[in-house]
Formats: structure tokens, C-alpha cells, sequence
């Protein structure tokens, strides 16, 4: 048989009451005729509705003016719902219970069984009291108490040096037998960082991962009267035979989420925990989840400070290995240029001679992904093709070589596209091996931009691979135009790129200027077809212009 469910209502106006949870379908709203009607002006007349499917109880909103939340989410469709949970009409509250409530008890009567507050609520009912008598002064000793709480945690601490502080403010305002503050990791869970005993050494405490749940990942505060009656704990014999009694726990809570919880026990006859108790450690724990924040908060700009100073470093480790200047080739103009899109480049290219100045080589190379790990392949490829470069190989068996020993040092997700052209200064004859790259485009005299397609696979993608070389000339007048694809694939607001159609009309219409005024060009055109969108890759180009006799 199902366990009967009731709701404990409290209502924006008025006196709490309870209502028992009968039939298949509860209708929650200000008017008269709804099943349940809530004296809350700004509640719809139909608002909610609660409702049994499967057997399983859902609450659905009504199409009202302010939504239906659920544990401080707002609901967008059907959301089961159980003993527990929480939910916000306009200013009203239902609380969905297994039982009917238990009849008030004398404040110094010992009370069996377990209160779940929502923290948020506690902190939000926290008001000024009336002026005059004891609640103004308990009031005014708490504003005391937490501010001082809060300039003792607002010194510059460690991490642990907080979680220790903290817990000296809680053992000095409540006083339990023994406690821990319990923080999310990375996986999810909740794990001790920090408690201790009375007696002030380390203590580990055995914890309801259940208990535990209810507080971090609802946000709810828990008053536990009496250990051994509540079912949570019935398998925590330790627990039992150490004598602990009550308990009272209270999420830290954080914008983003609960960054944890604190956890007090008291063994039996030295303390029972209670109401206020519970509301003192919310407020605590309420300073606590501030101040570990501003921590975390702390930590990460450090962390980002450090990470944005190792790149500068690995930027300037990076250009230094990219040609200061390009050497001086009689009758040839040479332009090369790199612009990183994440402080560092997957790119590379190198401008050279070689055979006491006979040849030229051009190289330009784009590295599968981007950011560190990127620049650091490409301090890679520079290494291990200096050597075969100097050692006057053709182009084909470079790439070649270069493919296996990348392929042997790298995971198979890194791997580089590459051109690679041997030129001849006097007579303009260039040798290439394109490995997968963009293809290189040629200026022709006569006006049409040739393409230099590939010729072989990218480097280091297979552990072995065909390379061919190919061959042309450039006429005087004519360009060798290099590029990576962070020019081509840039794109415009809309998502249209860049594109080599429109590389070859820029190209075009600037082949008239020197190179540096070619590469000035085809940057300002490329800004304009963006228009502010930021680039997504790293742009690099090398030109070499075979000058007029």
C-alpha cells in the first residue's frame, strides 16, 4: 500500500496549515473553486495542478503569471515530485511530506525524527524582528556574531587555512561533539576536506551519502533529533555505538550551485541540536560558501594569469624560431607573416637558402588543431626538417621523411598539412611536394591564378606515404602566393567563409603592389568581408615575387 502524502502549506497570507494529498489530480490557486485555494494575491486562480501517473505523483504549471518552481527551479513541463520537495506558488509554499506532521512538542521536549528546511528560505525569512524584547537582541547578536565571521574570513587564506577557520567559527558558536565540511569534487562528489572533534584533533566522521544528497544537491538544511530514529542511519553501526545522538547539517551555497556542506554531530546527553541551532549554521554556512567562492574565484584569475604568462612565453619561444628576416634573394622579392588566433600558432613556414644560394626553399606548414598544443608540433616539424632541408634533399623525399618521424612521435590525431617548394632563382624553376595543403596559387601573367594541388597525403597521418614532386616556373612579374586555411575558412557574420574565390580576386586586384602592400591588402579585405567576427584559426602567409628584369 502507498505511503499517504500530505502537504504542508504556507501560504503568502495567513497561518501555515497541512492538507492531505487525496485522489489522482490537485488543483493549487487563488480561486475559490480550486481544490486547493491559496491565500496569495499573486498567485493565478488556476496555477498548478498535481497529478498521479504510473504511480509516480508530477506537478505540471498552469500557464500562470509567475511560474511554478520546483527546489528553486523553474518547471517547464511535467516534474515528478516526492516526500521532500519544495514548491514555490508565487509567495506560497508546499511542502510534500510522507506523513501527516506530528503535533507540536514543548521546546524542551526530545524530539524524534528529522526537519528539512530549504536553506534559501531560512536565509530569506531572516528579517528584522519588532523592536524591543529578546528577538531583537539575539537578532542583533547574530548580525554581531556573522560579522565578525566575516572579517575573520576575509583575510588572504589558503584554502585549508579557510576550511580550518571556518570550522573554528562553527565549534565556537555551536559547540558539537564533533564536525566536517564536506566538498563537491570534480567527479561529483562529496568528500571530507576538513573536521575535527571537540577535543580539537582530525576526526572522520561516518555520513548518510542519502543525508548528504538531501542537503548538497537539493539545498536543504537538515535537523536530525535523534540519530537512531531516523531509517538513514540504520546501517551506520559506528555512528551508533559512538554515542552520536543528534545532527545538523547545511549546504554552502553558491550561485552556480552548492559548492558542499557542513556537518555537525552531538552525542547523546551532552547536547540536542535545535531549530535555531539549524538557522545559525544556515547563516554560517551562508558566510562559509561566500568566502570559499571568493577563493575559488581568486584561484582561477591566479591560475589564468599563470597560463596566459606561459603563453606569452611559449608566443615569444615561437617567433624567435620563425625567420627574423627573410634572406636576400637577387631578383626576388619575399614577403612571409603569421597571425596566431590563440596567443600561439599551429602554423609555421620558413624562407631559406640553401647550396651556397642557388635554391630557395619555401615552406609553409598547418598543424591539425590550435593553441598549445599545436605550437608545440610545429616546434616539432621545424626540428626535424631542418636537417634533410640542409642537406640539399629534393622536396618529395623531405615530406617523406618528415611523415614517418611524425608519424612515430605524435597520436594519430595530430598530423600537419605542408608545402614544400625548392626554387631556382635564375631561371624561376620551382620544384614542389604538396602534402595535403591548401593548394599555393600563381600569379600568372596572363592574369588567371594557377592552383598548385596536392600532390600526397598530410604529414605524419600514415606510417608510410607516397610523396611526388611537382614543377613549374615563374615567369618574371609572376607571384607564388602561400597561405594556411585561416584565411580561406574565415567567416562573416552570416557563417559564409572567406573562401579561395574571393583569395583570388584580392590577390588580383593588389598584384600591382609590392608584396608587403599585396599582404596589406588581402588583410584589410579580409577584415571587411568579417566585419568584427573574431578568426577562428591562424593566418599565415609567404610570397615570392620573381622581379622584373
Amino acid at each position: 500500500m502507498d505511503t499517504p502524502l500530505h502537504l504542508q502549506v504556507t501560504p503568502a497570507e495567513g497561518a501555515p496549515f497541512e492538507h492531505p494529498l487525496r485522489g489522482d489530480s490537485l488543483v493549487l490557486g487563488r480561486a475559490l473553486d480550486a481544490d486547493l485555494t491559496l491565500s496569495d494575491p499573486f498567485a493565478s486562480r488556476k496555477h498548478s495542478r498535481l497529478f498521479r501517473s504510473g504511480g509516480e505523483l508530477f506537478v505540471e504549471d498552469l500557464g500562470s503569471r509567475n511560474g511554478t518552481i520546483v527546489n528553486g527551479q523553474a518547471i517547464q513541463q511535467p516534474t515528478r515530485v516526492g516526500p521532500g520537495d519544495v514548491i514555490k506558488i508565487s509567495n506560497s509554499l508546499i511542502r510534500i511530506t510522507a506523513e501527516a506532521p506530528a503535533p507540536a512538542r514543548p521546546s524542551d521536549d526530545f524530539l524524534d525524527g528529522t526537519v528539512f528546511r530549504r536553506a534559501s528560505e531560512l536565509l530569506d525569512r531572516q528579517s528584522v524582528p519588532a523592536a524591543g524584547g529578546m528577538d531583537l537582541r539575539r537578532y542583533a547578536d547574530r548580525l554581531k556574531m556573522l560579522n565578525e565571521v566575516h572579517q575573520a574570513l576575509g583575510r588572504s587564506l589558503t584554502l585549508e587555512e579557510l576550511l580550518e577557520l571556518i570550522l573554528d567559527r562553527v565549534f565556537d558558536h555551536l559547540r558539537p561533539d564533533r564536525g566536517a565540511i564536506l566538498l563537491k569534487g570534480k567527479d561529483g562528489g562529496y568528500q571530507p576536506a576538513a573536521s575535527r572533534s571537540a577535543e580539537g584533533r582530525p576526526e572522520s566522521l561516518v555520513f548518510s551519502r542519502s543525508l548528504v544528497r538531501e542537503v548538497a544537491e537539493k539545498g536543504m538544511a537538515a535537523l536530525v533529533f535523534d540519530v537512531q530514529a531516523d531509517e538513514r542511519f540504520a546501517a551506520a553501526q559506528s555512528m551508533l555505538l559512538s554515542g552520536i545522538r543528534s545532527l545538523v547539517a547545511a549546504p554552502l551555497l553558491d550561485p552556480d550551485g552548492t559548492l558542499g556542506l557542513i556537518l555537525l554531530e552531538s552525542r547523546a546527553g551532552v547536547r540536542q541540536f535545535s531549530e535555531e541551532d539549524l538557522e545559525l549554521l544556515v547563516s554560517l554556512a551562508s558566510v562559509a560558501g561566500l568566502h570559499l567562492r571568493n577563493l575559488a574565484l581568486a584561484m582561477e584569475a591566479a591560475e589564468r594569469r599563470r597560463l596566459q604568462e606561459e603563453l606569452a612565453l611559449a608566443r615569444r619561444i615561437q617567433v624567435a624560431l620563425l625567420p627574423d628576416r627573410l634572406p636576400e634573394v637577387p631578383g626576388w622579392e619575399l614577403y612571409g607573416g603569421n597571425i596566431p588566433s590563440r596567443g600561439v600558432s599551429g602554423d609555421y613556414y620558413e624562407v631559406l637558402t640553401r647550396c651556397d644560394g642557388r635554391e630557395c626553399v619555401l615552406m609553409i606548414a598547418d598543424v591539425a588543431g590550435k593553441g598549445m598544443a599545436a605550437s608545440l608540433l610545429t616546434v616539432s616539424l621545424q626540428a626535424l626538417s631542418t636537417g634533410p632541408i640542409e642537406d640539399g634533399l629534393p622536396p618529395d623525399e623531405i615530406c617523406a621523411r618528415l611523415s614517418r618521424q611524425l608519424y612515430r612521435r605524435t597520436p594519430p590525431e595530430k598530423y600537419a598539412t605542408a608545402f614544400l617548394g625548392i626554387l631556382e632563382p635564375t631561371t624561376g624553376r620551382l620544384r614542389y611536394t604538396n602534402a595535403g595543403h591548401n593548394p599555393p596559387l600563381i600569379l600568372r601573367a596572363s592574369g588567371t591564378p594557377e592552383e598548385l594541388g596536392s600532390t600526397g597525403v598530410p604529414l605524419g597521418l600514415l606510417p608510410q606515404a607516397p610523396y611526388r614532386a611537382g614543377e613549374t616556373t615563374l615567369a618574371p612579374g609572376e607571384i607564388l602566393v602561400l597561405y594556411t586555411d585561416g584565411l580561406v575558412e574565415a567567416e562573416d557574420p552570416e557563417g559564409n567563409e572567406y573562401g579561395l574565390d574571393r583569395l583570388k580576386e584580392a590577390c588580383l586586384r593588389n598584384k600591382g603592389e609590392t608584396c608587403g602592400g599585396l599582404a596589406h591588402g588581402l588583410a584589410r579585405d579580409l577584415e571587411d568581408f568579417a566585419r568584427g567576427v573574431p578568426f577562428a584559426d591562424d593566418r599565415t602567409l609567404v610570397l615570392a615575387r620573381r622581379l622584373e628584369v
